[in-house]
């Protein structure tokens, strides 16, 4: 048996096009010898091939993670909200029923809160328009919106565009006898609110006293917030416009109160959990709060299942069995995961299939650590260097037989939309990878490397022109993610040969935890999907 470490590259695709491509402008020379002189190949990451409902849907981190960690594919968040709200399914749950008769009996308000795009990364407009749609149908007479601004997983500058939409659907709501439909609060998905890994408490307090409290500057309507602060800021990001309130003569007309119903929309877990906590967990003392309201509160999933975060959903999550993790394990080998806050979670929580804490702790080591509570392109090194150093310290002590990290560089600084804090950071994880290649060599670790969706490979909107280097000023940045393939690099010290299967691109995430177990020289599992590789025997 052969000991491996995946790296993950976080965010970073391939493409040939060097338009505004951080990945292949960056000076990388230890990734160009691993694609030179060892196994190399593309991986699809995005819409079918990680379980996501359309073709052109962008993966993300957190699917990306599921898939390589399950060794197959489930349908995703997106994907099963899309089912429960097609078929209508979700409006025959006895949640929503509850919803339903809460608000109608007690008199009481319908409160939604969640991410307003078409990202489908972490929610969708539509299925909030479906459930504003619905809650009318079924006679809730008073409902208010909390949004939550994305341009980072849509264009950025395109938040206007998702207000008007929704505007459009609540005077179409509004049309019926005695019906309140409105927003009522609202502000950047990283200023306040979208918190994950409990990184920045701070901003969930920020939503708190803005969806709860009605404590924000307050404006007429969402449109004139989004302006107003637009013209103070012209440089201002969606994701970081500050905190508001919608209030009219008689102050903020979103505040929760005692019998109210509140349903957060997003469907994704890591951004959901704390602002989940808040209003479930009575306890909570991560900061304080002027009032703590009795709300009926749903998720739109479970967002930690081990945890029951938060106890009533409405859409049950994938059930995501026998982890390559857990297959490991029952062989007794040692695992090994590390990254920085800002991923930590995905290495352990998603890899492990959804799942919080150890599989079995005699056979795990998992290492946080900490982020960096700063823009990140104000230092795109972040923790690569610290987790690197970590990592070659459990490899000189031979303390596991498999483990992953990951580097978070290509996708937070890409998610900035700064193409040359992005290119220092796809810099920074090449002298890493040189170092961990080093110390494989030295301590005989095979290393696979490869990236759970793209972001960094495409900063700019638009279409590539030959001057665009000298009118990088002038280009819009492009902060979401992308559907290209990503990479796999495969650097063995033993000097076995590996044959790759099929064309780049036919395989997909899903498809690694063979390759690994083809790697280590394990048997592979019959319920994972297939290698790419064949070990060619002397």
């Amino acid at each position: 048996m052969k000991k491996l470490l995946c790296i993950v590259l976080d965010g970073v695709g391939e493409s040939s096009s060097a338009y505004g491509n951080a990945v292949l402008n960056a000076r990388c020379p230890n990734l160009q010898k691993l694609r030179a002189n060892h196994c190399f190949t593309t991986l699809a990451a995005h819409g079918h091939a990680v379980g996501l409902p359309e073709t052109k849907d962008i993966g993300n981190s957190e699917v990306g993670h599921n898939a390589i960690g399950a060794g197959k594919i489930y349908d995703q968040g997106a994907k099963l909200v899309h089912n429960a709200i097609h078929t209508k399914k979700m409006f025959t749950t006895d949640l929503w029923k509850q919803i339903v008769e809460q608000t109608n009996t007690k008199e009481t308000t319908l409160h939604f809160l969640g991410l307003l795009s078409d990202g489908n990364v972490h929610s969708h407009e539509a299925h909030l328009h479906a459930m504003l749609r619905q809650a009318c149908l079924d006679g809730v007479k008073k409902v208010r919106v909390h949004i939550l601004l994305d341009g980072r997983d849509v264009q950025e500058g395109s938040s206007l565009s998702y207000v008007e939409k929704l505007e459009t659907v609540l005077a179409e709501v509004n049309q019926t006898t005695e019906m309140d439909y409105q927003i009522a609060s609202g502000g950047g998905r990283m200023h306040m609110t979208m918190d994950r890994y409990e990184a920045d408490w701070s901003m969930v307090e920020r939503g708190w006293r803005a969806h709860v409290e009605g404590d924000a500057k307050s404006f007429s309507n969402a449109q004139s917030a989004i302006e107003t602060f637009r013209d103070e800021n012209p440089d201002l990001s969606d994701q970081y416009i500050p905190s508001f309130v919608i209030a009219d003569n008689n102050g903020p007309i979103g505040k929760v109160s005692d019998g109210d119903a509140f349903v957060l929309f997003n469907f994704r877990g890591d951004r959901a959990i704390e602002i989940s906590l808040a209003f479930t967990d009575k306890n909570l003392q991560k900061f304080s709060k002027k009032r703590n309201p009795d709300v009926l509160y749903a998720g739109m999933m479970q967002y930690d299942g081990d945890l029951k975060i938060p106890n009533n959903f409405l859409v049950q999550p994938p059930k995501i069995l026998g982890t390559l993790s857990e297959h490991l394990i029952e062989q007794k080998l040692k695992l090994f995961a590390c990254s920085e806050t800002q991923k930590y979670g995905h290495v352990t929580y998603f890899w492990n299939g959804n799942n919080s804490g150890y599989i079995d702790k005699k056979y795990e080591n998992h290492i946080e650590i900490l982020s960096d509570n700063i823009p990140f392109d104000q230092k795109p090194e972040m923790k690569a260097t610290e987790i690197t150093n970590s990592t070659i310290a459990e490899m000189a002590k031979s303390s596991f037989d498999f483990g992953r990290i990951n580097f978070a560089n290509g996708d937070m600084v890409g998610h900035t939309g700064n193409y040359a804090a992005t290119i220092k950071a796809m810099e920074v994880m090449d002298i890493e990878i040189g170092r961990l290649i080093t110390a494989a060599k030295k301590y005989g670790y095979c290393v696979a490397i490869t990236a759970d969706h793209g972001n960094a490979d495409i900063m700019f909107e638009g279409k590539a022109f030959d001057s665009w280097k000298q009118d990088m000023d002038n280009l819009k940045p492009k902060t979401a993610h992308t559907i290209n393939p990503v990479p796999f690099y495969l650097y063995d010290p033993f000097e076995r040969k590996f044959n790759l299967q099929g064309d780049h691109g036919k395989f997909g995430l899903g498809n690694l935890a063979n390759c690994f177990l083809e790697v280590m020289g394990l048997q592979k599992s019959d319920s994972f999907m297939e290698s790419f590789l064949e070990h060619k025997k002397n």
